[in-house]
C-alpha cells in the first residue's frame, strides 16, 4: 500500500511522524517544522486515514509493513529513520522497529504502550457520533460542529475528528475509514502479540513519552515496554494529556531533537 506523505526540510537524518486514531499526518506538522532545520522530516498518513489508500480491515502487522516499505522506499537501506508515533501511529511505529529493525535508527513512542488495553474506550462513541451525523443535511461546518457538540463536549477533541470531514461540491464526506475503524477497534486498543511471535527486542535507542495526566502509560506497562525495548528511556510530560505533542509541543521538540542527534 502506497502511504501519503509530506515533507520538510531537504538535509540531515530522517525523522518520520505517525499520527494516532483519526489523525493525519499533519498532525505533526509544527513539530516537523521546527525540526526541519536540522533534519528530513516526513509527515505520513496511515492507512484509513488522511489522503491513505484504505483496505478491508486494521491490523498493526500490516501498517508496519507498509511504514517499512514506505521507509525503504524513501531512505533506502543505508539511512534509517527516527521513527515517531502518537498513540495508534506509536503501536504501529513499535512494530515497525520489531519486525524491521534495520529501517529505524531510533524510536520515539508518545503516549501509548505494547499491551492490550482491553477496552474500545471513548473512541466507540466518537465513531458512534461521527456516524450518526446526517452529512446530506450539513450546510456549513459549524452545522457539523454542533451536531457533534452532545455527544463529544469537549472542543479540542471535537475539533480533531472534525478535521476528518471533508467537503466535495455540495456533499461532505468523512476522509476517515469510519466502517472499518469501528468494526476493528479491539484490534486497535489491542497489541498483535500472537502475529508477532518470537520476535528479538528492538536494540536501538528508544524515547518513551507519556503525559502526566493520561492513563495510557502506567507502572504496569513498564515490563512490558522494556521486555521488547530494553533501551527504553522514559519521559513524563507534565501539564498533558493523551495529546502530549499538541498540548506541550516546545518540550516534544526538544526531547525528539535529542533523540535524533
Amino acid at each position: 500500500m502506497s502511504l501519503h506523505t509530506t515533507t520538510y526540510g531537504d538535509e540531515g537524518s530522517p525523522i518520520v511522524f505517525c499520527h494516532g486514531l483519526f489523525g493525519q499526518g499533519r498532525n505533526w506538522t509544527g513539530v516537523a517544522k521546527a525540526l526541519a532545520d536540522e533534519h528530513r522530516t516526513v509527515l505520513v498518513d496511515l492507512p484509513h486515514h488522511g489522503r491513505s489508500p484504505w483496505s478491508d480491515s486494521f491490523d498493526y502487522v500490516d501498517v508496519a509493513d507498509d511504514v517499512a516499505d514506505l521507509l525503504a522506499d524513501l531512505f533506502g537501506d543505508d539511512d534509517p529513520a527516527t521513527l515517531v508515533g502518537h498513540s495508534m501511529g506509536g503501536k504501529a511505529s513499535m512494530v515497525t522497529a520489531l519486525r524491521a529493525p534495520e529501517r529505524v535508527r531510533r524510536l520515539c513512542v508518545v503516549d501509548i504502550a505494547p499491551v492490550d488495553y482491553g477496552s474500545r474506550g471513548e473512541f466507540e462513541g466518537y465513531v458512534e457520533a461521527m456516524q450518526a451525523l446526517d452529512l446530506g443535511a450539513l450546510r456549513r461546518r459549524s452545522d457539523a460542529e454542533a451536531a457533534l457538540e452532545p455527544a463529544v463536549p469537549e472542543r479540542m477533541v471535537r475539533d480533531f475528528l472534525l478535521q476528518n470531514l471533508r467537503r466535495d461540491g455540495d456533499e461532505w464526506r468523512w476522509q476517515v475509514n469510519l466502517d472499518v475503524l469501528g468494526r476493528d477497534l479491539d484490534a486497535l486498543s489491542g497489541w498483535p502479540e500472537d502475529r508477532l511471535g518470537d520476535v528479538a527486542p528492538y536494540e536501538g535507542p528508544v524515547l518513551w513519552v507519556a503525559g502526566a495526566d493520561s492513563r495510557y502509560v502506567r507502572a504496569e506497562h513498564e515490563a512490558a515496554m522494556r521486555r521488547l525495548f530494553p533501551r527504553t528511556r522514559k519521559v513524563v510530560v507534565k501539564d498533558a494529556g493523551h495529546w502530549v505533542h499538541a498540548q506541550q509541543p516546545d518540550i516534544v521538540v526538544e526531547a525528539v531533537r535529542r533523540l535524533a542527534s
